[in-house]
Protein backbone atom coordinates (compact mmCIF):
# COMPACT_ATOMS: atom_id res chain seq x y z
CA UNK A 1 0.00 0.00 0.00
CA UNK A 2 1.54 3.69 -0.93
CA UNK A 3 2.32 6.04 1.72
CA UNK A 4 -0.48 8.94 2.01
CA UNK A 5 1.30 12.08 2.18
CA UNK A 6 0.53 14.24 4.78
CA UNK A 7 -0.01 18.17 5.49
CA UNK A 8 2.86 17.81 7.37
CA UNK A 9 5.08 16.05 4.68
CA UNK A 10 4.49 18.81 2.22
CA UNK A 11 5.20 21.58 4.68
CA UNK A 12 8.94 19.39 5.29
CA UNK A 13 9.24 19.03 1.49
CA UNK A 14 8.79 23.01 0.94
CA UNK A 15 11.15 23.66 3.87
CA UNK A 16 13.81 21.61 2.29
CA UNK A 17 13.09 23.20 -1.32
CA UNK A 18 13.07 27.29 0.30
CA UNK A 19 16.10 26.21 1.85
CA UNK A 20 18.12 24.86 -1.29
CA UNK A 21 16.75 27.44 -2.84
CA UNK A 22 18.21 30.26 -0.34
CA UNK A 23 21.78 28.22 0.03
CA UNK A 24 22.27 28.78 -3.57
CA UNK A 25 22.14 32.18 -3.58
CA UNK A 26 18.28 32.63 -4.26
CA UNK A 27 16.47 35.83 -2.52
CA UNK A 28 13.70 36.80 -1.14
CA UNK A 29 11.92 39.72 -2.24
CA UNK A 30 9.62 41.61 0.48
CA UNK A 31 6.26 43.01 -1.22
CA UNK A 32 4.65 45.91 0.63
CA UNK A 33 1.12 44.96 2.23
CA UNK A 34 -1.95 45.50 -0.19
CA UNK A 35 0.14 44.97 -3.41
CA UNK A 36 -1.96 42.23 -5.23
CA UNK A 37 -0.01 39.14 -7.26
CA UNK A 38 -1.97 39.11 -9.98
CA UNK A 39 -2.43 42.02 -11.80
CA UNK A 40 -5.53 43.95 -13.21
CA UNK A 41 -7.68 42.79 -15.77
CA UNK A 42 -5.13 39.74 -16.02
CA UNK A 43 -7.24 35.99 -16.55
CA UNK A 44 -7.40 33.77 -13.05
CA UNK A 45 -4.80 31.12 -13.46
CA UNK A 46 -5.81 27.59 -12.35
CA UNK A 47 -3.24 26.38 -9.74
CA UNK A 48 0.07 24.35 -10.62
CA UNK A 49 -0.95 21.31 -9.22
CA UNK A 50 -4.60 20.37 -9.76
CA UNK A 51 -7.00 18.97 -6.95
CA UNK A 52 -8.10 15.58 -6.20
CA UNK A 53 -5.37 14.47 -8.78
CA UNK A 54 -4.40 11.11 -6.71
CA UNK A 55 -6.84 7.74 -7.51
CA UNK A 56 -8.69 6.73 -5.14
CA UNK A 57 -7.39 4.83 -2.70
CA UNK A 58 -8.87 0.94 -2.03
CA UNK A 59 -10.65 0.38 1.01
CA UNK A 60 -10.10 -2.68 2.95
CA UNK A 61 -13.42 -3.89 4.68
CA UNK A 62 -13.24 -5.48 8.22
CA UNK A 63 -15.97 -7.20 8.68
CA UNK A 64 -15.72 -7.48 12.65
CA UNK A 65 -15.79 -4.15 13.24
CA UNK A 66 -18.52 -3.70 11.03
CA UNK A 67 -20.69 -6.78 12.70
CA UNK A 68 -19.90 -5.24 15.86
CA UNK A 69 -21.10 -1.54 15.20
CA UNK A 70 -24.64 -3.07 13.37
CA UNK A 71 -24.91 -5.23 16.38
CA UNK A 72 -24.43 -2.05 18.61
CA UNK A 73 -26.88 0.02 16.43
CA UNK A 74 -29.61 -2.70 16.45
CA UNK A 75 -29.64 -3.20 20.15
CA UNK A 76 -30.26 0.51 20.19
CA UNK A 77 -33.31 0.22 17.98
CA UNK A 78 -34.38 -2.48 20.31
CA UNK A 79 -34.86 0.03 23.36
CA UNK A 80 -37.70 1.65 24.24
CA UNK A 81 -37.78 5.03 25.68
CA UNK A 82 -38.16 5.73 29.19
CA UNK A 83 -42.05 6.64 30.31
CA UNK A 84 -42.36 10.70 30.19
CA UNK A 85 -42.39 11.68 33.65
CA UNK A 86 -45.63 14.37 34.16
CA UNK A 87 -43.94 17.78 35.67
CA UNK A 88 -45.87 20.16 37.78
CA UNK A 89 -46.43 23.45 35.67
CA UNK A 90 -43.65 25.78 36.20
CA UNK A 91 -44.06 28.76 37.20
CA UNK A 92 -42.80 32.40 35.95
CA UNK A 93 -43.01 36.32 36.16
CA UNK A 94 -45.11 37.87 33.73
CA UNK A 95 -44.96 41.74 32.91
CA UNK A 96 -48.50 43.42 32.64
CA UNK A 97 -47.99 46.52 30.41
CA UNK A 98 -50.51 49.39 30.45
CA UNK A 99 -51.93 50.48 27.00
CA UNK A 100 -48.85 52.86 26.17
CA UNK A 101 -46.19 50.41 26.90
CA UNK A 102 -45.39 51.38 30.58
CA UNK A 103 -44.76 48.54 32.92
CA UNK A 104 -47.78 47.91 35.44
CA UNK A 105 -47.31 45.25 37.56
CA UNK A 106 -45.85 41.75 37.90
CA UNK A 107 -47.95 38.67 38.03
CA UNK A 108 -46.72 35.08 37.91
CA UNK A 109 -48.25 32.29 35.56
CA UNK A 110 -48.00 29.12 35.44
CA UNK A 111 -47.32 27.11 31.86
Amino acid sequence: MNKVITKADIRAHLEQEMDRFLSRGGHVDKIPRGISGRESGAPLVPPARGLFIEPSSERTPVPEVIAAIEARRKQKLKRTPPPKQNRAPKRRRKMIYDDFGEPLRQVWVEE
